[in-house]
């Protein structure tokens, strides 16, 4: 067909997690793939009666059309845990309701990016971002990054040298891929560069309630003083991602600028699923929820920990996260994850190759392991599995040396 698409579908390309996820429907694939939440941690009978009361005593309004920004009891609720959680001061006619976070990052693309604009991001950075932002034709430009976030000296540096930067974009909270958390000071010093250039933060934070230890640091939100960051979450992580509800929160002229952007995408998110969960929230403890789900991520964390420390050869690091979904693993130089990941699916276990989370290449021997969606049996019998394999795979490559944990 001669059918002629728009310069911008040369930009796109399958999500390869959506496309490894196609080989992991299996029943006998042990997938450390996808970054599902635990299922049978989902409240169905809650929600259930959620959803019943909802549709006898607001049935009309519930399925009728709604405004833009979301159901305001619904926003109210989600201001007040924020501020109750995150150390925020925001209120509920500052949130608006996306469905999902991904859809804030569609819009982000869409309110602040011209072809050939620069984006700033940390290296690794998060898939879906990648994707998201790429429909508009950016730049990106990764800043050096450590396990206490993008190096200030790096992000000044960067900054100065790139022409037309529009947006820092950052996941600073058991960060995905990597796991890795920002200290303090490095979310100042992010806001100072910020403040001094003028450029807008996008604060991705859908991990920052599943912490395991003490608690995370402040958001970037709560220490900003400028109205430059616009912070993006979602209960797909702490209640169910099949409502997909989501929402950002943004300085007054920033949220009008995105609500014009969603009116003009889908007019509003589903007005069933934000009853629902307003529902929910009102009728049961949101807050034990999200602890079941933090026991059990960090229950499933250790024994993915522990498992490594068995069935992996020498010469490979990791990272430990203080919460959130995701394990990193950095293999020796020279190793290729995705080759690994042929020799892995013929035993029946999958993840993720890390070399997808670095927009401009490199990374071919990382990959990001997910422990939250399986159970504890079946993690230890997979990393087994890839211990196998990688024992195999890097002694032809004679890759061997130390193992660690970062």
């Amino acid at each position: 067909m001669a059918v002629r698409f728009a310069d911008r579908m040369k930009w796109l390309k399958a999500s390869e997690i959506r496309e490894i996820l196609k080989l992991t429907q299996n029943p006998e694939v042990i997938s450390f793939a996808g970054g599902l939440p635990a299922a049978e941690l989902f409240p169905v009978k809650e929600i259930l009666a959620a959803s019943a009361e909802v549709l006898e005593q607001q049935g009309c309004q519930a399925l009728q059309y709604s405004t833009t920004e979301g159901c305001l009891d619904l926003r109210n609720a989600i201001a007040e845990r924020m501020n109750r959680f995150r150390g925020t001061r925001v209120s509920g006619d500052r949130i608006l309701i996306t469905c999902g976070s991904q859809q804030g990052l569609d819009l982000t693309g869409k309110l602040f990016l011209d072809p050939g604009d620069a984006i700033l991001c940390e290296s690794p950075t998060y898939i879906g971002a990648i994707n998201a932002f790429r429909a508009y034709q950016p730049r990106f430009v990764q800043v050096p990054t450590d396990d206490d976030g993008m190096i200030p000296d790096e992000l000044e540096r960067l900054v100065r040298e790139t022409e037309r930067v529009k947006l820092l974009y950052v996941v600073p909270d058991f960060q995905n891929p990597s796991g890795r958390t920002w200290s303090l000071e490095r979310r100042r010093g992010l806001l100072d560069v910020a403040e001094r250039h003028e450029i807008p933060i996008i604060e991705d934070s859908p991990y920052a309630e599943v912490c395991f230890e003490g608690e995370a640091p402040p958001s970037i939100l709560s220490l900003d003083e400028r109205g430059l960051v616009v912070y993006l979450s979602t209960f797909s992580k702490i209640f169910c991602p099949g409502l997909r509800i989501g929402w950002l929160a943004a300085e007054q002229s920033l949220f009008e600028r995105y609500v014009l952007a969603k009116q003009g995408a889908d007019l509003h998110t589903s007005s069933l699923s934000q009853h629902l969960i307003r529902t929910y929230m009102a009728r049961h403890d949101m807050d034990a929820n999200v602890e079941r789900i933090r026991r059990t991520y960090r229950r499933r964390r250790d024994v993915m920990v522990e498992a490594i420390a068995r069935e992996f050869p020498e010469g490979i690091r990791h990272t430990r996260p203080r919460g959130g979904l995701f394990l990193w693993v950095e293999l020796p130089a020279g190793a290729d994850a995705k080759e690994i990941l042929v020799r892995a699916l013929d035993e029946n276990v999958a993840f993720v190759p890390g070399g997808s989370f670095f927009p401009n290449g490199g990374g071919e021997n990382t990959m990001r392991l997910n422990y939250s969606a399986m159970p504890e049996e079946r993690i230890v019998e997979g990393i087994r599995r890839l211990g196998r394999v990688l024992r195999e795979t890097l002694a032809v490559s004679g890759g061997l040396a130390r193992r660690s944990e970062s």
